[in-house]
């Protein structure tokens, strides 16, 4: 992280106007619920580091500790300001909670935060691009289905298109595998390195990181399609 993502920052409470550190939900000196206003992110929010194998079973629990402090029914007597922050606040954990408890949510998050390009790994996998390392597993797939239309049009028996059909989508299967056991090796190394290594160290995990999931993503797509493909042959 860069070190001006570690200076504090200071909110103001609306209430009696005394300053709190960013990630304080409510205020050190009339105890109100602040604004949810700039909050850093959803693991300071949580309170959680930024990495990548977090404790869920101390997520959950945070999760459900917050929860209860900013349920809108303990603010049904407050001001309209602190109503507002209640709902605003359980909106937000909501949100960051849903993201963190999943290891590839909590990655293209994290991605969204610190790569590069500030560009989230969802939304730069949309291209239709063929990820260089996959060229020659599409290529094969792609011919393969040809070849398996074509055995299905020509009258050939189901045995003989429907095996192939199936045996078509392995290599692509074993594809997805390794990039789950890489991303899982990166998110140890991120987690190592996170803390104290030099910024060219911590950008070079992230890049590794970002390549693996535009092409996880992108395996993940073209499974979709042939489970669209092998509805329609069959």
């Amino acid at each position: 992280m860069d070190s001006e993502a570690r200076t504090p920052t200071v909110q103001i409470c609306r209430t009696c106007g005394g300053g709190a550190p960013i990630d304080v939900h409510f205020c050190p000196q009339c105890t109100r619920i602040l604004t949810l206003g700039r909050h850093g992110d959803y693991f300071a929010f949580l309170g959680v580091p930024r990495k990548l194998n977090l404790d869920l079973v101390d997520l959950e629990q945070r999760f459900r500790t917050m929860s209860r402090q900013f349920h809108p029914d303990y603010f049904h007597n407050a001001s309209l300001a602190e109503r507002r922050a209640s709902l605003e606040h359980s909106s937000y954990l909501n949100d960051a909670y849903r993201t963190l408890k999943h290891p590839i949510d909590r990655i293209e998050y994290l991605l969204s935060l610190e790569s590069a390009d500030r560009q989230s790994a969802r939304g730069a996998s949309g291209g239709q691009e063929v990820p260089a390392s996959l060229l020659e597993e599409v290529f094969a797939l792609n011919e393969e289905l040809d070849e398996v239309r074509d055995l299905k049009s020509s009258g050939a028996p189901e045995e003989d298109w429907k095996s192939r059909l199936e045996q078509a989508r392995k290599p692509i299967d074993e594809k997805q595998a390794q990039h789950e056991a890489e991303l899982r090796e990166l998110s140890t190394r991120w987690d190592a390195l996170a803390d104290d290594a030099a910024v060219s160290e911590r950008r070079s995990v992230l890049e590794a990181l970002r390549d693996r999931m535009l092409e996880r993503n992108y395996i993940s797509n073209l499974l979709a399609g042939i489970e669209k493909e092998m509805a329609q042959i069959l």
